[in-house]
């Protein structure tokens, strides 16, 4: 029988997989902290509607997922995102690691780790393969990022 963490893991990506990015959210803790290499640090609801966000604007997104494992404090997966970068028209195959912190049956904590370089490769085509690692190309991704973040947090 899986630990209650590792099955709350296992919701959180069947979620993603749906695009449910209510039932995403409904995993978090309300002060959760989330990291990745592409929208840097975001804390309580600007993690949840990142999901939110990201499971409305998914038209073709394939999502796999597993070495799920998770005790009373921690967890982790592996997850790989397929999908078509909208600004590019470009197929995007992202692989993370995800690691995790609970507290009182919810996500606490959250980060996932990619190769922002490989993203940028795909996402971006030539400026990322040539660019792509350097740090003034990555902050730009950031702010992108975080610029439709807040663009959907307006819409409500």
């Amino acid at each position: 029988m899986a630990h209650p963490n590792a099955e709350l893991i296992t919701r959180f990506y069947q979620a993603f997989q749906r695009r449910d990015g209510e039932a995403m959210a409904a995993c978090y803790a309300p002060d959760v902290h989330f990291r990745d290499p592409a929208f840097g640090e975001l804390v309580g609801v600007e993690a949840a509607d990142m999901w939110r966000m990201l499971t409305r604007r998914a038209q073709d997104l394939q999502l796999e997922f597993d070495q799920v494992w998770a005790d009373e404090r921690s967890g982790g997966a592996r997850w790989t995102a397929r999908y078509t970068f909208t600004q590019t028209g470009r197929t995007v195959v992202n692989r993370i690691q995800a690691r995790f912190a609970f507290e009182a049956g919810l996500i606490v904590r959250h980060q996932d780790d990619f190769d922002l370089w490989r993203w940028a490769r795909q996402a971006l085509g030539a400026k990322g393969l040539l660019l792509g690692w350097a740090p003034p190309v990555q902050a730009a991704i950031r702010r992108q990022a975080r610029k439709g973040l807040a663009a959907f947090q307006a819409r409500g």
